[in-house]
């Protein structure tokens, strides 16, 4: 199996929680729910991303050392 695949389904929840524990929906008008969650979900596959390819791009360095 693909490691990019395992870490992006290990890491893309760890962002979720990271990302809801924070107090983001006062930048948001009232009522506006779906936005808030669309945001939480693009904000945590972003962080998740960016971390998945540091992790690779570190493996990838400290293998042809």
């Amino acid at each position: 199996m693909n490691i990019k695949l395992i870490l992006y389904c290990i890491f893309i929840p760890c962002s979720i929680w990271i990302i809801t524990s924070t107090n983001i929906d006062k930048i948001f008008k009232k009522n506006k729910i779906m936005q808030i969650h669309m945001m939480y979900l693009f904000l945590s596959l972003t962080l998740s991303y960016f971390i998945v390819n540091f992790l690779m791009d570190l493996y990838t360095l400290l293998a042809t050392v």
